[in-house]
């Protein structure tokens, strides 16, 4: 195993700990609400900081894009290794008791995604990834499913917008993808559900105006497991633009022509 990868597994334990902690007694976590919908508890920035201390103990030069403290001082064009951050991704489903949420580390170096974690502690769920040497779920190799036809495909989708001009494109889209697909499932945690695209549990997944930290892991989860990611157009740029598709191979080159139109 890389041990950057090692690091950062490390990392992602360390943060879990104190959100399984949390999770006993839910009740008591102080929640705050950043926009209408959107939620921070004080788990999300204790397990933050966690994740950051084992990785700056160990890469004290390295640079962080996090979710709740942003980018590190030393964030800037010259500093090729970045890691990149949501300390509990699916806040709301953690403080409802749904046990539906992760942590994500992924370490960007030249710009490329090169390591990957996404811990699940309610399943003890571990997908890792390091480029060109695959991704594995705990210690079994991951491949994306062989389906090929969209209308054979369970997609996974996400919402995050709140205004209503937001909520009715996104309607839309799920009225067009409802047309094409066997099933569509929103479970609330971005980067578990491209864990469960790059293992097989989902087919495909959308979702528009995501961050680079609901992304990064899972993107080189999906590529190290024969699946593509790419925008609604089809293209590369989707870390930093926001809006993304993933599948396998052939649902993927389906799935773009039905969600082209509504691409930024």
């Amino acid at each position: 195993m890389h041990p950057m990868l090692n690091t950062a597994i490390k990392a992602a334990r360390r943060g879990a700990a104190i959100i399984n902690r949390a999770s006993f007694d839910i009740d008591r976590v102080k929640v705050t609400e950043k926009r209408q919908n959107d939620f921070v508890t004080e788990v999300d920035h204790a397990a933050e900081q966690a994740i950051i201390d084992v990785l700056k103990n160990a890469y004290p030069d390295h640079a962080f894009l996090a979710e709740e403290s942003g980018p590190s001082a030393n964030l800037h064009d010259e500093n090729e290794n970045v890691w990149i951050i949501d300390p509990l991704d699916g806040t709301t489903n953690f403080i409802h008791g749904f046990p539906q949420y992760c942590v994500s580390i992924a370490l960007q170096q030249r710009g490329q995604i090169t390591q990957a974690v996404v811990y699940d502690p309610t399943r003890n769920d571990l997908f890792t990834a390091t480029k060109g040497a695959g991704a594995y779920l705990n210690d079994k190799r991951l491949r994306v499913t062989k389906r090929d036809k969209i209308a054979d495909a369970l997609i996974g989708t996400g919402y995050m917008h709140h205004d209503k001009d937001a909520l009715n494109e996104y309607l839309k889209m799920f009225g067009v993808m409802t047309e094409n697909c066997t099933g569509l499932r929103r479970a609330g945690a971005a980067a578990l559900d491209l864990a469960y695209v790059a293992a097989g549990r989902l087919d495909g997944f959308f979702e528009k105006g995501l961050k680079p930290w609901d992304m990064a892991a899972g993107s080189l989860l999906i590529t190290e497991s024969g699946g593509l990611m790419g925008t609604f157009a089809g293209e590369s740029d989707y870390l930093y633009k926001g809006d993304v598709i993933a599948g396998t191979p052939k649902v993927f080159a389906q799935m773009v022509p039905l969600l082209a139109p509504f691409a930024r």
